[in-house]
C-alpha cells in the first residue's frame, strides 16, 4: 500500500511539473493574400493554451493595426466587431477562422502577396495577469483558396 501512494504521489507530483511547463502553441496560422491597393486582411490560425488565458493583444510589423474580431449574426445579418479580448479555455484549442473569430490587420503597408511570410506577436494574459509573447509566422494563402473564403 506504502508503495501505491508513493507512486500516486510522484506521478501528481510529476503531472503537475509537466503542466507548469507546458506552452502555448499555435498551429495551422495563416493569412489571405490581397490585391494591390487593399488596406485590410485576416488572420487565422488555432491557439491552445496550458493554463486559462486570454489573448489580449497581437502586434504586427505589416499594418497598422491588428484586432481579434468577432463575425456574427445579428437579425439576419452578418456583422463584425472588435472585441477586447478572447477567452482562451486551459486544454481547448480555439479556432480562430473566417467567418468566426479571426485577426482583422488594417492599415497595411504593403500588398501582402501569396507564399510571404508574416510575423505576429500574439500577447496572452494568463488568470494571474502575467502575458506572454508568442511569435507567429503566418504564410499567406491565394484569395480563391478553400480555407481563404469569408
Amino acid at each position: 500500500m506504502k508503495t501505491v501512494l508513493k507512486f500516486l504521489f510522484t506521478g501528481s507530483v510529476l503531472a503537475a511539473s509537466l503542466a507548469a511547463h507546458a506552452e502555448t502553441v499555435v498551429k495551422d496560422a495563416w493569412v489571405r493574400a490581397t490585391v494591390p491597393q487593399q488596406k485590410a486582411t485576416g488572420a487565422f490560425m488555432k491557439i491552445l493554451v496550458p493554463q486559462d488565458a486570454r489573448l489580449v493583444e497581437i502586434q504586427t510589423p505589416v499594418a497598422a493595426i491588428a484586432e481579434v474580431h468577432e463575425m456574427k449574426m445579428d437579425n439576419n445579418v452578418m456583422k463584425m466587431r472588435p472585441v477586447a479580448g478572447l477567452e482562451l479555455p486551459a486544454g481547448k484549442e480555439v479556432e480562430l477562422k473566417p467567418g468566426s473569430y479571426h485577426v482583422m490587420l488594417m492599415g497595411l503597408k504593403a500588398q501582402v502577396k501569396e507564399g510571404d511570410i508574416v510575423p505576429l506577436t500574439l500577447i496572452i494574459e494568463g488568470r494571474d495577469k502575467k502575458r506572454e509573447a508568442v511569435e507567429v509566422k503566418a504564410k499567406a494563402r491565394p484569395l480563391n483558396s478553400a480555407e481563404g473564403k469569408m
